[in-house]
């Protein structure tokens, strides 16, 4: 089958957006870990820490929802962690990744989305090195199937869906707002603490848990625990929320980047 020049051209746009992505996503790693002695794994280091200090304090106050087991609750504990660590890093990685790479756009005809999309991708790339095996035993011991080893690859995808479409809406909104990374802080701290991480979510009052269930990651991290920690086989309606989640946030968040980068080089 022969292409069209206009096929041709789209093949090749799109073949050097990939290479671009892959050189910054190097780029982002390599400057990242220079030096570093544990290098990716510094990613899983954090959460494993924050785990044991979570399990001291509140492992004998919450066992009991989690089978009368402090193994239980530091599981469901590091898979939450996990969960918030990756979304904090990646999205607010990618706030700065446009204003950042100003200098370089003004000289450099490039694709805006690729700075953003990098950032994101390098984290999903330190992911799936450090954390994800990590994951994938646990589900293994748990369930004794491989059906649930590779279940876990949908909230993920879920996972990285929300992080590109709130770091697209997030660096795009920064070049407009310098002040943004301070108020940014604040709306990961309340998702981190509206997300069943240290605590169950039964604990919540009925009134409030509404409110709760706005909070993107939370059915994220209730499927990655389902399919890790249960021992069932894998609950398709906790996936399917799981992915409609991201795709409605990734629709949003690239919506409202194309909308607004056509102001970008006016302001960087």
């Amino acid at each position: 089958m022969i292409l069209s020049l206009k096929d041709k051209a789209t093949w090749l746009q799109i073949q050097r957006y990939w290479e671009l992505l892959h050189v910054l996503m190097s780029r982002n790693l390599k400057s990242r870990y220079r030096g570093s002695f544990l290098g990716v794994y510094w990613s899983l280091l954090n959460p494993l820490i924050m785990t044991g200090l979570y399990t001291a304090i509140f492992g004998a106050t919450f066992a009991s929802y989690y089978g009368n087991s402090i193994a239980n609750y530091m599981l469901a504990a590091l898979t939450g962690l996990v969960v918030i660590n990756f979304f904090s890093a990646s999205t607010s990685q990618a706030l700065v990744s446009v204003v950042g790479n100003g200098s370089l756009l003004n000289k450099i005809r490039l694709p805006v989305s690729i700075f953003p999309l990098s950032m994101i991708l390098a984290n999903v790339f330190q992911f799936a090195i450090g954390t994800f095996p990590l994951l994938a035993v646990i589900a293994l011991i748990n369930s004794k199937s491989m059906l649930n080893v590779v279940a876990l690859v949908f909230p993920f995808m879920a996972l990285v869906l929300v992080c590109t479409g709130v770091g697209f809406f997030v660096s795009a909104l920064y070049v407009f707002f310098r002040d943004l990374p301070y108020f940014y802080e604040l709306v990961v701290f309340v998702i981190w603490l509206s997300s069943p991480i240290f605590y169950p979510a039964a604990i919540v009052p009925a009134q409030v848990r509404q409110f709760l269930t706005l909070n993107p990651l939370s059915p994220i991290i209730e499927s990655f625990r389902q399919i890790a920690l249960s021992g069932s086989p894998p609950d398709l309606s906790l996936i399917w929320g799981a992915l409609l989640s991201g795709l409605i946030i990734l629709g949003l968040g690239w919506t409202f980047f194309r909308l607004w980068r056509h102001q970008f080089m006016d302001l960087l």
